[in-house]
């Protein structure tokens, strides 16, 4: 537990960098807050004074940037935001919410969206971002003008510039990149994310357009931050970490690969912890454009190679998918797919008990659900609806690896059958 005096005595220790922000003229914190994950409660509720200590500490400490949208936390992210940035914390920072395109059906939804934001979050944005871009979400911004709609809401000082946030294909990203000329975007982009989505080649079309260049997921929902005690269960990633003569935690090899990149401007963190964000903002203050020696680098690619053999369902937790209208927790089922993944026969013991936890059965779910208990729903609840493929940011294939669930967990097929 960090104490009042601890924080105090960090504050001290720590000078936040700053990095150029596109075209924008902005000195940006090299770590912006990213409130998605805040800390919650048994029934997912944000602790609420945890989060905004959580917020005003990043903010004490340099932090410029924190970043929000309409769906966070179920529409409750803009609220705390909001209430954190009161008592003279709005006027330190810049702030970024999105604008829910999939909500949007006609003109005038964009209007409404925007000012129940702003309602929310007691404040307006500095950028406002479509949330999510795709191919297909393009069409819709052509279809309904949207562009007009962001640009006269920016003359009436709704905020104060555009961008979007994006999850598609490198076609999709230059294609909207080349569109308009956007003062910033949103990508999610980590040490195993290069060739993923936009990838390493987005982050450089963009610098080169000199487009502000915001990163999400640099950690990969926290797949790439194991605790020390527990790389011992994976034997690979510590015989790489434990060769390197640079001593790094997990987290801080993710966040220096980003910021040791010219064309980012800001890494979006998600911190669930007061010491997330203690950590975090040390791991900025030891940033810098080009400083990571081959040697570094090699061990980054190292860990990247480990990696993949865990990387089967690229899923980052963000919940999007999420609720299933059938009851299956999609993240949860694909953290034991991975797991599995990784492990294959000889993890199947003691990965199927986390699995065996989860609730099989219609009926089951409605029981729990009845008497207030706490439920996770397998895979075997799914009936192929398709309503979660739209929703997932990372296109996965949702209900294809459901039954590839089914097939190991349930019909117990081999791991290196279903999953190879």
């Amino acid at each position: 537990m960090l104490t009042n005096l601890v924080l105090e005595n960090l504050f001290f220790l720590m000078i936040m960098k700053y990095r150029k922000m596109g075209s924008l003229g902005w000195e940006v914190s090299a770590l912006g807050f990213g409130a998605m994950r805040l800390p919650v409660d048994k029934q997912f509720k944000i602790i609420e004074d945890e989060a905004i200590k959580m917020i005003r500490y990043a903010i004490d400490n340099g932090v410029n940037y924190v970043d929000t949208a309409y769906p966070y936390h179920m529409g409750e992210s803009e609220v705390l935001v909001g209430k954190a940035l009161k008592d003279g914390y709005r006027e330190k920072v810049h702030l970024v919410t999105k604008c829910p395109i999939w909500f949007v059906k006609k003109r005038e939804d964009f209007d409404t969206y925007l000012d129940e934001q702003i309602g929310r979050m007691q404040t307006n944005p500095d950028i406002y971002l479509f949330h999510g871009l795709n191919r297909e979400r393009l069409e819709k911004i052509k279809e309904l003008n949207l562009i007009d709609k962001m640009e006269n809401a920016k003359e009436n000082g709704k905020f104060k510039y555009i961008g979007f946030s994006f999850h598609d294909g490198f076609d999709a990203f230059k294609e909207i990149i080349d569109y308009y000329d956007w003062d910033c975007c949103q990508i999610q982009h980590n040490y195993l994310d290069i060739d993923f989505q936009a990838g390493t080649k987005g982050l450089k079309y963009a610098g080169s357009k000199n487009i502000a260049v915001i990163i999400m997921e640099p950690i990969r929902g926290g797949k790439l931050a194991i605790p020390e005690h527990k790389l011992d269960t994976k034997p690979e990633i510590k015989k790489v970490l434990v060769k390197s003569k640079n001593k790094r935690s997990m987290a801080d090899w993710a966040l220096q690969f980003l910021w040791n990149q010219p064309e980012v401007s800001v890494v979006l963190s998600g911190m669930s912890t007061m010491q997330q964000v203690v950590e975090n903002v040390e791991s900025a203050d030891k940033s810098g454009i080009n400083i990571l020696s081959e040697e570094e680098l090699q061990t980054i690619s190292e860990l990247r190679e480990v990696y993949k053999k865990l990387d089967v369902v690229p899923c980052t937790s963000c919940g999007y998918c999420l609720p299933c209208p059938n009851g299956v927790t999609i993240p949860g089922v694909f953290r034991i797919l991975n797991e599995i993944a990784y492990w294959g026969e000889r993890g199947r013991m003691r990965i199927a008990f986390f699995y065996d936890r989860m609730v099989k059965t219609p009926e089951e779910l409605e029981k729990k659900n009845a008497e207030g208990d706490e439920t996770e729903g397998a895979a075997s609840l799914c009936i192929q609806c398709g309503e979660c493929v739209d929703k997932c940011p990372q296109q996965i294939d949702i209900p294809n690896m459901m039954e590839k669930a089914n097939l190991i967990f349930k019909d117990g097929k081999e791991v290196s059958e279903i999953l190879n």
